[in-house]
């Protein structure tokens, strides 16, 4: 008689055990995460287990620009991204009308300057073709990298933003080519130097440490960032997302795994 109210008292547990588990499945708010390959969609994977425990089911979806993910952020088909810096998405809201917002820092990506052809900025030839990110921040940020190596001024005026147009002073005369970012890896056999955002760079098998023949500061403006809709920026998983991915744990998942490549921004 012991052993029978004994075992079903166990089997009761277990029955309440899993009851529990479906419950709590069941409620785990579902997200969509928009990210581009490489160390940002990497570091959401390592996020997903840790906002598991959180109540929070994420699902991390990658695209190979910088335009789409805040296309389907603001259309409803995302519930966040982290892709880009705060100067970029400025420019997106500006430019498009979108009601994103950030809503934490994330990472830093030096930016660096890539050759096949010249093993330093020193070896640069008069008239050398530099390929550099065609968007607006991005473009502007590779211009300030290459003023910052002494290779030409660009007006001050022209803030983040500075373009090709900008240029005030190019004493080797060089030929700026604006590109797609993602393309600029690919552009190396054909120009002298490209100026490559460090999640481009990555995907395509360039080690920022190693390759990069110049890199960007890291203290600088361009923080990633996490963003969502405006309406959403109260709600209590966005707080709870932003706690998981500024945790200790991520933090030193980012040191180990980049090793100085890729900063945490927090």
């Amino acid at each position: 008689m012991f052993r029978t109210r004994v075992l079903g008292a166990a089997f009761g547990l277990v029955a309440g055990i899993a009851t529990l588990a479906t419950a709590v499945g069941a409620s785990a708010e579902a997200l969509k995460i928009g990210v581009t390959p490489g160390p940002h969609g990497q570091i959401l994977e390592k996020v997903k287990p840790l906002a598991a425990k959180e109540g929070l089911d994420l699902t991390v979806l990658e695209f190979s620009d910088y335009v789409i993910p805040n296309q389907a952020l603001a259309q409803g088909d995302l519930n966040a991204n982290s892709f880009q810096h705060q100067p970029y998405l400025d420019n997106q809201v500006k430019d498009r009308g979108y009601e994103l917002v950030s809503v934490a820092k994330t990472v830093i990506f030096p930016m660096g300057v890539y050759s096949k052809k010249v093993k330093s900025l020193d070896e640069l030839p008069d008239g050398a073709k530099v390929s550099i990110p065609n968007d607006p921040t991005n473009g502007g940020r590779a211009l300030l990298l290459l003023q910052a190596k002494g290779l030409l001024k660009v007006k001050e005026s022209a803030g983040l933003k500075a373009s090709p147009l900008d240029i005030a002073e190019n004493p080797k005369k060089l030929q700026i080519l604006e590109l797609d970012a993602a393309q600029l890896p690919r552009s190396l056999d054909d120009v002298t130097v490209a100026v490559i955002n460090t999640n481009f760079a990555m995907e395509s098998g360039l080690d920022p440490n190693k390759d990069a023949i110049a890199r960007e500061a890291s203290e600088s403006p361009y923080a990633n960032v996490i963003a969502v809709r405006k309406a959403d920026q109260d709600k209590p998983w966005v707080a709870t997302l932003v706690k998981v991915y500024q945790s200790d744990e991520v933090k030193q998942f980012i040191l180990d795994r980049f090793k100085g490549a890729v900063v945490p921004a927090w």
